[in-house]
């Protein structure tokens, strides 16, 4: 036997084991190409026909992402002959994934919860929601996190499984939205005046629909009389909202102003006596006349 016959099968082996990578390799590419530049164009044409929402379009392209990507990886170990790498690596995730289980439960619940969210066509982006006493305008939805702008222009990453755990309001999911404007009055000021003022300048908004009808109502009595004007307005985003409530509460101020009508003062009360210093004997004896 050749001294150099180790050597020469060594070189073999890793001659063998080059082409394996280079077979790999090659195949890896292909696929992806053809999965990157092919299949997820032509699953952007069927979700674009369908009229998928962005939210369930975006989840369904990044799962198709990795899904290219795990189908590469799979065709070119397999065409390569390096099926054992599959088999070790399956064990491994395997492992992996009850030790993952058990260490970041929270992560698994907010993957989970974004599932749910990402399929819910309830839940989009854009969306202007309220949830725990804040708000504000999905960006993203991830399956670990969604993305929130509020209205001071911050970005606040929530915990999918914080959403999916309480309530959330879609103020615009619907394609109408009321809006409240309250109004505080005296007793001796006209109430039919106030109300028609409060009708007529939501009548002659453009933005304010018409049906549903705006309704004005006397809705507490205290101090002052609090008048509440509910108008509708279609295809409700913040920015509408902000801008036709800010416009009907000028106008009426406006009107009520003309009208001689003053807005949240209370009734001045009259005091009547002498204001003088009580006399330090007096104040001993609590003023009846007696001393202890």
């Amino acid at each position: 036997m050749s001294v150099l016959a180790p050597f020469e099968e060594l070189i073999r082996a890793y001659l063998s084991l080059l082409d394996n990578v280079a077979t790999f390799l090659l195949t890896f590419a292909l696929v992806y190409a053809v999965g990157r530049f092919i299949l997820r164009p032509l699953l952007g044409l069927l979700l674009d026909y369908r009229g998928t929402e962005r939210t369930l379009r975006e989840g369904l392209e990044s799962a198709a992402s990795f899904g290219v990507i795990a189908g590469a990886l799979v065709i070119g170990l397999s065409l390569a002959g390096l099926n054992f790498i599959l088999e070790r690596a399956a064990i491994l995730v395997a492992g992996f994934t009850v030790a993952l289980g058990f260490a970041a439960q929270n992560v698994v619940g907010n993957l989970v919860s974004g599932v749910f969210i990402v399929t819910d066509s309830t839940f989009n982006i854009g969306d202007w929601i309220r949830w725990n006493e804040q708000e504000g305008v999905i960006e993203d939805i991830r399956f670990r996190s969604t993305r929130v702008r509020t209205f001071d222009n911050e970005v606040i990453s929530v915990p999918n499984s914080e959403l999916t755990a309480n309530a959330v309001t879609n103020a615009v999911f619907n394609e109408r939205l009321r809006l409240t404007v309250p109004v505080q009055v005296n007793f001796d000021d006209d109430l039919d005046t106030v109300v028609r003022i409060l009708a007529d300048a939501a009548a002659e908004n453009p933005d304010v629909l018409e049906r549903p009808e705006p309704v004005v109502r006397i809705t507490e009595l205290g101090e002052t009389v609090e008048v509440v004007a509910s108008l509708w307005i279609a295809d409700p985003d913040r920015i509408t909202y902000g801008r036709v409530r800010s416009e009907y509460a000028r106008e009426i101020v406006d009107r009520l102003e003309e009208a001689g009508i003053d807005l949240g003062q209370a009734n001045p009360q009259a005091l009547e006596g002498e204001i003088g210093v009580v006399p330090k004997s007096t104040a001993d004896d609590g003023g009846t006349g007696f001393r202890r």
